[in-house]
């Protein structure tokens, strides 16, 4: 066989001199999911590679580290100054309001004389920070981003009310080099000088302030050098508590959800390439049918089975290493265009570049996807009959193709398989996509045979147009399986995501009336809590009040291991990601079910204990017994576990992930955290007019208004959404170019079939309405499919792994899917057989 591959070789050169033609769809399908994947790992790279790269400007520094409740200690202080130069900001959310009685809530952020060190901080109009945020007039400055002077009406020169001091508004602030090291807030950024900050009065024992410490190394400092001081300084301060960041790993938590949403829409691609494979085994089998004359032809003058498949096969993966060239020069192009088109708009620095690693990913998923599906019907290649030379209309063999080419098609395929696992971040939830992948086409499978079955066994009709389409669906070379195939996985995709989606806003934006809260109100100073409660009764007596005192520690250890050694499920990890509301009480809280273990008495005096929640003890791994060390204040504090708690986080109230009895934390300085909730959930007048009462009687308590932070929270859910719906139209894309290759493969079966009709007198319109009623009948049948597999696998997703409380079934979601399959499958069918039904009887019955 070696020696006889340069004449292969040749062979194949001059029939592909003709061009591609009947690849159109096979080069399309290969070319849209690998451009996918490329693309998404691509422009994935160029975020962490863009956040590596800026990462001292966007931290701020070399290293940080971050306090809650407060300051640096004399002894940390001089021991991070001994090692560089030490600039401290502080942050949190407070209240600002106007003479009027305006308010809004904001994120301010008080910062050092010498800010930024790094970078550059931009005003409208331009000015020196520094002078802008000094005092002049008896009012220190204050600049602010544009939504905060859209809202309250601010022009430069305005002054207004934060805490207990009243500031000038400056200028507009346009950017700031570290906004990416805060997270999201829920309102606009306002920044002021420490002195400022300390003219507020909002530093107080308990507040919630944020103190993040930055640290500036010398400028030879190497990475490792970086990392090594973070584990002297936690082994140096063991109950410093604080949050250490370095500039090599900004926000671990950031770069977590990267790469599993990287990972998921890498998935999502796969997905449209696999689909796209189904539109490769009918391109393959379309080129084996129209190639049957050259492949007898072959044989006839002496070439064997084996000889003739080697043909077929180099021609047909020169076709596919086209379509993936053309996918991976899309998929290497799309950072450059994202950075060129969005890069103004996206929050996070996107390093534009040519990844080999992504290109070589999706050079080896696109080859190998096109030969797993490509080996079966090139097998049969091998078993051409040469009488195919004598008659056009010879009934194919359709046996199975040789075990060899089975066992080929077999290996390829676990190559495949193997390929995403091993290029997959999270190997178990790789696995998980490939077994609901191969449940996916066996289900699709069944459901091709049962439509058949039904088709077949379905009781006589009189119409004649109704009994042809009826009789199309389950005879011989029907194309059945081939459009529930298409069709089937690419829709059953997109209404899973799109139900997903429904649910996770309808649980964000959809609240219990009468349990869930209005407002959450922050830092109640201990010294006016009762006051403020009685302010709230006097406001809104219809309102329930509810008030709890808060701090915020941080986990270091639980039963004996770090945080970062702890093997915790995906819906436990936010536990261990930055600092954590604690609370005390005698009994347990509203809102929380006792599931194991009992609760103290009322009185307990004896060692610390705590209640921890159930779902979330599951997913860390804990039980009763087990020892929870959380730093708090500044100090290890441990605890065993007593009980488990079921908490209703739906209902938004106030609720804790721990739950300590009051005698542990006796005499220490904490806040309240306070609750209104409306029965019938709020007016939206009352709610604004009790929001300006509130700020102007109590200038320090801040006033979370939880339809604002809804809000928020959903503006960032569309925005990943935008992202899944994109990836997702990649799949459904590739499943109507398959459908669309599904019904060109099988033209020219239809004509054959309009011939012998028209013949026997059948007219052009009798046989449209024929066609019509047929793909009707497979659309709907196939849309039912995908609207019910997709559900099911939104129900999983949304109870089990979401683990929400309530799916909500969206039937206009449903009868969108439902209408757009039909529409497709008509439309496409229609356009693919409308020239066939206008052919001449006689060329084609001559070849009968």
């Amino acid at each position: 066989m070696a020696r006889r591959l340069p004449l292969v070789l040749r062979i194949v050169r001059r029939d592909l001199r003709g061009g591609f033609t009947g690849f159109g769809i096979f080069l399309a399908c290969i070319a849209l999911g690998v451009a996918a994947i490329v693309g998404v790992g691509s422009v994935s790279r160029g975020l962490s590679d863009g956040l590596a790269r800026e990462g001292r400007r966007i931290l701020g520094g070399d290293v940080s580290f971050a306090l809650i409740h407060r300051e640096l200690s004399a002894d940390e202080r001089s021991w991070l100054s001994a090692r560089g130069e030490v600039s401290t900001i502080a942050a949190m959310r407070a209240m600002v309001r106007r003479d009027s009685g305006d308010s809004a809530l904001v994120e301010v952020k008080a910062v050092p004389p010498d800010y930024p060190r790094i970078g550059a901080v931009e005003i409208v109009p331009p000015a020196a920070l520094k002078d802008d945020l000094a005092q002049r007039d008896g009012a220190f400055g204050f600049v602010a981003e544009a939504a905060l002077a859209a809202r309250l009406d601010l022009k430069p020169g305005d002054r207004i009310l934060i805490g207990d001091a009243r500031l000038e508004y400056r200028g507009e602030l346009t950017s700031e080099p570290d906004k990416l090291a805060a997270g999201i807030g829920f309102g606009p950024r306002v920044m002021m000088s420490m002195q400022a900050f300390e003219a507020t009065g909002l530093n107080q024992p308990g507040s919630l302030v944020r103190f993040i410490n930055r640290l500036y190394m010398p400028a030879q400092t190497s990475d490792a050098q970086v990392a090594a001081l973070i584990e002297a300084a936690k082994a140096s301060f063991p109950d410093a508590g604080w949050d250490a960041r370095s500039r090599t790993n900004i926000s671990p938590q950031f770069q977590s959800n990267l790469d599993r949403f990287t990972q998921f829409l890498t998935l999502v691609g796969l997905t449209a390439l696999i689909v796209g494979g189904v539109g490769v085994a009918n391109a393959v089998r379309g080129f084996i049918e129209r190639k049957r004359a050259d492949l007898a032809t072959l044989k006839a003058i002496g070439a064997t089975g084996s000889y003739v498949f080697l043909v077929a096969l180099i021609e047909v993966m020169f076709v596919a290493a086209v379509g993936t060239l053309i996918g991976l020069v899309i998929g290497a192009a799309l950072p450059f265009a994202v950075a060129a088109g969005l890069g103004s708009i996206i929050p996070f620095p996107l390093e534009a570049a040519i990844y080999p690693r992504e290109l070589l990913a999706g050079t080896a998923y696109g080859l190998l996807t096109a030969l797993a599906f490509s080996l079966l019907p090139l097998g049969g290649a091998h078993d051409v009959p040469v009488s195919a030379l004598f008659r056009e209309g010879v009934d194919p063999d359709r046996k199975w193709p040789r075990r060899r080419y089975m066992l080929m098609a077999l290996a390829a395929t676990l190559a495949l398989a193997g390929l995403i696992v091993w290029l997959a971040t999270d190997r178990r939830l790789a696995l998980i996509y490939m077994a609901a992948t191969v449940a996916g086409f066996v289900m699709l499978r069944l459901m091709a045979t049962l439509i058949t079955l039904a088709a077949r066994h379905a009781p006589h009709v009189r119409g004649t147009e109704l009994r042809l389409a009826i009789a199309n669906i389950h005879r011989p070379g029907a194309l059945t399986s081939s459009v529930v195939l298409s069709l089937g996985l690419g829709l059953a995709l997109l209404v899973t995501l799109s139900l997903i989606d429904g649910n996770i806003r309808i649980q964000l934006s959809q609240g219990l009336p009468g349990i869930t809260p209005s407002f959450f109100f922050l830092d109640v100073r201990s010294s006016e809590a009762d006051q403020f409660g009685a302010f709230l009764s006097d406001k809104a007596p219809e309102a329930k009040v509810e008030r709890v005192p808060m701090m915020r520690g941080r986990v270091v250890r639980l039963a004996g291991k770090r945080p970062e050694d702890i093997q915790a499920q995906e819906d436990a990890r936010w536990v261990l990601e930055g600092d954590r509301g604690i609370t005390f009480a005698a009994e347990v809280p509203d809102g929380s079910k006792l599931v194991a273990g009992e609760w103290w008495a009322a009185d307990y005096q004896g060692p610390p204990l705590v209640s921890v929640e159930a779902q979330v003890a599951e997913g860390l791994g804990l039980k009763i017994g087990d020892e929870v060390v959380v730093n708090v204040l500044g100090r290890n504090l441990s605890a065993k576990i007593a009980n488990l708690r079921k908490v209703n986080w739906r209902s938004l109230g106030i609720n804790f992930v721990f739950v300590y009895p009051p005698s542990t934390f006796a005499g220490a300085p904490y806040t309240s955290l306070a609750t209104a909730t409306f029965p019938k959930g709020g007016d939206p007048a009352k709610e604004l007019s009790l929001l300006r009462a509130v700020s102007t009687a109590f200038p320090a308590i801040t006033s979370v208004r939880v339809k604002d932070a809804l809000d928020a929270v959903n503006d960032a859910v569309g925005k990943l959404a935008l992202g899944i719906r994109a990836a997702s139209s990649v799949a459904l894309a590739s499943s109507i170019l398959v459908l669309a290759g599904a019904l060109a493969a099988g033209r020219r079966g239809r004509i054959y079939d309009a011939v012998v009709l028209k013949t026997l007198g059948a007219t052009r319109a009798r046989l449209l309405r024929s066609l019509l009623y047929e793909y009707a009948i497979l659309g709907f049948a196939t849309a039912l499919f995908g609207v019910l597999a997709g559900a099911g696998a939104a129900y999983m997703i949304v109870t089990r792994v979401m683990r929400l409380e309530d799916f909500v079934w969206l039937w206009s979601t449903a009868g969108i899917a439902t209408a757009a399959a039909l529409l497709v499958t008509v439309g496409l069918g229609l356009a693919g057989t409308w020239r066939v039904l206008g052919q001449k009887p006689a060329p084609y019955l001559r070849d009968l």
